[in-house]
C-alpha cells in the first residue's frame, strides 16, 4: 500500500493528475453507457475530433490559454453536433454520415491551424494531451464538467432512458426526445473538452467509452451499468498513472491501455455474457 500511494504523496503533479482523472471518471463513463446502449459509441470519438478547430483557433488567438481553447472547443463541438443533425434533417440523409464528414474536416482544419503558429510539441499536445501537466485552470475545467454533468444527468435520467430503450413510446408520450438529445450531446462535448486537457483529441474518449463498454459484462440494469463504468474508470485512472510512473510510460496512453485491459478482463471473466460464463453455461444447457 505504501508503494502504491508513495508517488502521489511525493509528487504534486501526480496528485493533480489523479484528481483531474477522477473528476473525469465520475461523469464521462455514464455518458458512455448511454452512447453504448444507443449504439452510437463512435459519436464521442467524432465529437472529440470536432472540437479540434475551436481549440486550435483559441490557441492561435490567445496562446496556451485554457479558457480560450475551452470556449473555442465548446463552440466547435456544438457546431459539429448541431450541424450534423440539421444537415441530416435538411437532406434526408443519415446523421452519422454527416457527423463523419464534419469531424474529418474539423480534425484536418484543427491540425492545419495549429501548424500555422505552433511547432511539433504544440501539435503533439493537441493530439495526445499532457496528463502530468494539468494546471489549475484545466483542473477547474475537469471538476466543473463533472459538477455540471451529474446534476444534468439526474434531471435527464428518465427521459434519456426512455428514449434509449423505447423511442417510439417516448415520442407518443411527448417526451421531447430532440431536446434531451441535444442536452445529452452538449454534455458529451463538455466532457470531451475537459478530457482533452489530459488526453488530447485522439484519446479524449478513452475514459468515457472503454469503462462503459466493459460495464455491460458486470450489470444488466442501467443503474448498475453506470456504477460499474464509473468504478472501472476510477480504477483505470489510478492504475494507469501508477503504471506510467513505475514503467516510465506516457500517462495518457497508460490510462487508456489500463482501461482497455479492464475491458479485456471483463470480456473474459465478466458474469454477464463473459466468455467464461458462456463456456460454463453451454455444457449445463446441453445436459
Amino acid at each position: 500500500m505504501t508503494e502504491l500511494l508513495a508517488p502521489f504523496v511525493e509528487f504534486g503533479f501526480l496528485r493533480r493528475a489523479l484528481v483531474g482523472c477522477l473528476a473525469l471518471a465520475v461523469g464521462a463513463p455514464v455518458l458512455g453507457v448511454f452512447l453504448m446502449l444507443r449504439r452510437t459509441s463512435l459519436t464521442a470519438e467524432v465529437l472529440a475530433h470536432g472540437v479540434t478547430p475551436g481549440i486550435a483557433a483559441g490557441f492561435l488567438l490567445a496562446g496556451a490559454s485554457v479558457p480560450a481553447m475551452s470556449l473555442g472547443g465548446l463552440l466547435a463541438g456544438l457546431a459539429v453536433a448541431l450541424g450534423a443533425g440539421a444537415l441530416s434533417r435538411a437532406t434526408g440523409g443519415r446523421e452519422d454520415a454527416a457527423l463523419t464528414a464534419l469531424y474529418l474536416i474539423a480534425l484536418a482544419l484543427g491540425v492545419a491551424l495549429v501548424s500555422l503558429r505552433g511547432d511539433a510539441a504544440d501539435l503533439t499536445h493537441l493530439l495526445f494531451g499532457q496528463v502530468l501537466g494539468v494546471d489549475d485552470e484545466a483542473l477547474w475545467l475537469m471538476a466543473g464538467a463533472a459538477t455540471v454533468t451529474l446534476p444534468a444527468l439526474a434531471l435527464a435520467w428518465r427521459p434519456l432512458a426512455l428514449e434509449t430503450f423505447d423511442p417510439a413510446f417516448a415520442r407518443a408520450e411527448g417526451a421531447r426526445g430532440g431536446l434531451w438529445h441535444m442536452l445529452f450531446l452538449a454534455l458529451v462535448v463538455l466532457n470531451v473538452l475537459a478530457a482533452f486537457q489530459a488526453m488530447g483529441t485522439l484519446m479524449a474518449v478513452g475514459l468515457m467509452m472503454l469503462p462503459a463498454v466493459a460495464s455491460r459484462h458486470w450489470a444488466r440494469q442501467l443503474s448498475g451499468l453506470a456504477y460499474a463504468a464509473v468504478g472501472i474508470a476510477a480504477v483505470s485512472a489510478f492504475a494507469g498513472l501508477l503504471a506510467s510512473y513505475w514503467l516510465d510510460l506516457p500517462s495518457g496512453p497508460a490510462i487508456v491501455l489500463t482501461a482497455g485491459l479492464a475491458w479485456a478482463v471483463s470480456v473474459v471473466t465478466g458474469p454477464v455474457d463473459g466468455l467464461l460464463q458462456r463456456a460454463i453455461r453451454r455444457p449445463h444447457l446441453a445436459g
